[in-house]
């Protein structure tokens, strides 16, 4: 399966959408492109509801992810993740790194939080 990111500016976040599944042949790709958004003080919303398998290379993503944004004084949180994801990501402890929503909404009205 092709990976999908489509990235969307609004007036509080960039809003990254992806689709498909995150393994070692794709998760280069989605890297790449949200890091391109991964300003000093970024505000950056994952939409990861279309994303049906995530291998150990996407956990490293989002390491990744987490670890930039956060050195820039920058957010990234996560939206839409299946329970097999979260399940995943809860038992190896990245949950920890990032709040998660069910919706973009509420992912972007967590923004404004502290």
């Amino acid at each position: 399966m092709t990976l999908n990111v489509t990235t969307t500016l609004s007036a509080k976040a960039g809003i990254v959408t992806i689709a498909g599944d995150i393994d070692g042949s794709t998760a280069p790709q989605a890297q790449e492109q949200i890091l391109a958004l991964a300003e000093p003080s970024a505000r950056l919303v994952l939409d990861m509801s279309g994303v049906s398998f995530m291998s150990s290379a996407g956990l490293r993503m989002l390491l990744v992810t987490y670890r930039t944004v956060s050195a820039k004084g920058g957010r990234a949180v996560l939206v839409g993740l299946s329970e097999d994801l979260s399940d995943t990501m809860s038992q190896t402890g990245f949950l920890d790194f990032f709040a998660h929503y069910d919706t973009v909404d509420a992912a972007l009205a967590s923004l404004d939080q502290p």
